[in-house]
């Protein structure tokens, strides 16, 4: 079982380092301001999604973190609190499935600074080799380009179009696979 984790993706020339870590009640008044989700406008609503990611991470079937950049302050050894700025989750984890599903949200102060693609890629390469899946599945509704991009800057190759559906998944929906890289495969005597 894995206890926890955190994360870095290097800062660019642009924008700073940022931070993964697992969801805890100190991000929920954060989480309700940042994100995009509808069903997450209340504390309490905020409360529910975080202990819901805390029981993800002690079943071993869920795994998300909250995406983080230093805060505002002079030089880098500020001690501003980092903010928030999105989230990362590997799902649908589960013994001999060949692959699991990552998905992502950016909030919005953030968006077009590589939030995305790092977080995304950050979270691949860890799950890549902590659970030593054959590869990754990322699925996206077809109106969203945004996220086509981000799939193809992380290595997500498109697979096929989904039919929709409803009322769950209302639109069809892009599948990008990204594969693990081949493993040596060991002598044996």
């Amino acid at each position: 079982m894995i206890i926890s984790v955190t994360l870095d993706a290097a800062a660019t020339p642009t924008a700073p380092a940022l931070v993964l870590r697992p969801w805890c009640v100190d991000d929920v008044a954060a989480l309700v301001e940042a994100s995009p989700d509808p069903g997450l406008r209340s504390e309490d609503d905020g409360l529910r999604w975080v202990r819901a990611q805390e029981r993800g991470w002690a079943e071993g079937v869920r795994f998300g973190f909250a995406v983080l950049e230093p805060g505002p302050g002079p030089g880098p050894s500020a001690s501003s609190p980092a903010r928030l700025v999105g989230n990362v989750v590997l799902k649908e984890v589960a013994p001999g499935k060949a692959a699991a599903e990552v998905g992502y949200w950016t909030a919005a102060r953030a968006r077009g600074r590589g939030v995305a693609p790092r977080a995304l890629e950050a979270l691949t390469t860890w799950s890549l080799d902590a659970f030593r899946a054959d590869g990754l599945e990322l699925l996206h509704q077809v109106d969203n380009p945004a996220s086509c991009r981000v799939a193809a800057k992380c290595g997500y190759a498109y697979d096929r179009t989904l039919a929709a559906a409803p009322p769950t998944f209302p639109l069809d929906g892009h599948l990008h696979v990204r594969r693990a890289p081949a493993r040596p495969v060991a002598d044996t005597p």
